[in-house]
């Protein structure tokens, strides 16, 4: 299965603090089903990626060279 992902930033991270550290940005998978929930799927620092509540961060456009180095990331 192909997943689009994006680049996000963390906005709030109540509930979460020990997953999800504020103002840090994080590679997005595309996730359909969490999306239809109100959710996002997240790659954290592990490489693992989990659902939160899409609410909790916003996408951000980054410069192209920028953007491109966080999303190579493997």
């Amino acid at each position: 299965m192909d997943f689009e992902i994006r680049v996000v930033v963390c906005i709030d991270n109540a509930g979460y603090p020990a997953s999800l550290e504020l103002h840090k940005i994080y590679r997005a998978l595309s996730d359909d089903v969490a999306s239809a929930e109100g959710d996002i799927r997240v790659i954290d620092d592990s490489g693992e990626d989990y659902v939160y509540p899409a609410s909790r961060f916003m996408d951000v456009t980054l410069p192209a060279t920028i953007q491109e180095a966080i999303l190579s990331v493997a």
